[in-house]
C-alpha cells in the first residue's frame, strides 16, 4: 500500500496519519523528519539542506526528491508507506511517478482531508503546546486538566508564534495556492479521494479506513 496524505494546516492530518500507521502498518515518510534527520546526522545531503535553510532560501525540488528517494531506497517497506508533506507541487509529483515506475511500484491512493477555513483557523489558533515535552492540547477540543498546565509533565503550555489567527490564514492561503494544482493532478489520474475534515477525528478515520479496506 502506497499512500499520499494531503490537507491544509489544521485539517487533522497528524491524527489520521497516526491511526493509519498503527492500523495498516505502513511506514510514515515525512519530509520534515527526513530534513531534520539528515541535518542532525550531518550527511552530505543534510549539510546542503542546512546551508540552504540558513540562507533563507527554499530547498529545491531536485534536492527534496533526492532526500525522499534516498530514504525510500534505504528503508524496509514491506507493508508499504505513506508520504506526508510530499509531493508539494507538480514537479515533485511527476518525479515520484518516475521513481515508482522504475521501482515497479504503484500509488494506491491520495487521501485529501479538507475543511472550511473557519474550522481550520479555530483549530490552529486554539492549539497549545507544552514548552517542555511538546505534548499538544486545544483550548476547547482537548483541554488540559489544569488550564495552562501540561498533564504529562506539569510544565507551562504556550501558543506557538505561527499558531495565531493572522499567520494561520497566511499558511492556509499559501497551502491552497501550492496544492490546488496537485489536487487536480491526482483527480485526473483517479487516485484522489476527498474526506470532510470538518467532522470529528474518529468519524473521518472510519471513512478513510473503509476506503483503504
Amino acid at each position: 500500500m502506497i499512500l499520499i496524505l494531503l490537507g491544509p494546516p489544521g485539517a487533522g492530518k497528524g491524527s489520521q496519519a497516526t491511526k493509519i500507521i498503527n492500523n495498516f502498518g505502513v511506514t510514515h515518510i515525512s519530509t520534515g523528519d527526513i530534513f531534520r534527520k539528515n541535518i542532525k546526522e550531518e550527511t552530505e545531503l543534510g549539510l546542503k539542506v542546512k546551508e540552504i535553510i540558513a540562507s533563507g532560501s527554499l530547498v529545491s525540488d531536485e534536492l527534496t526528491n533526492e532526500l525522499v528517494f534516498d530514504r525510500l531506497s534505504n528503508e524496509t517497506l514491506n507493508a508499504g508507506f505513506m508520504l506526508d508533506g510530499y509531493p508539494r507541487n507538480i514537479n515533485q509529483a511527476k518525479a515520484l511517478d518516475e521513481w515508482l515506475s522504475k521501482n515497479s511500484r504503484e500509488l494506491t491512493k491520495v487521501i485529501y482531508i479538507d475543511a472550511d477555513i473557519e474550522v481550520l483557523i479555530s483549530r490552529i489558533s486554539g492549539r497549545r503546546v507544552c514548552k517542555n515535552c511538546g505534548a499538544t492540547y486545544h483550548v476547547t477540543n482537548l483541554s488540559p486538566k489544569v488550564e495552562g498546565i501540561c498533564d504529562v509533565c506539569g510544565s507551562q503550555l504556550v501558543q506557538r508564534p505561527d499558531d495565531n489567527e493572522e499567520t494561520a490564514r497566511q499558511r492556509i492561503e499559501i497551502y491552497e495556492e501550492q496544492t490546488s494544482p496537485l489536487i487536480n493532478y491526482y483527480e485526473k489520474v483517479g487516485k484522489l479521494q476527498k474526506f470532510n475534515g470538518n467532522n470529528e477525528i474518529d468519524e473521518v478515520y472510519v471513512e478513510i479506513e473503509n476506503s483503504l479496506k
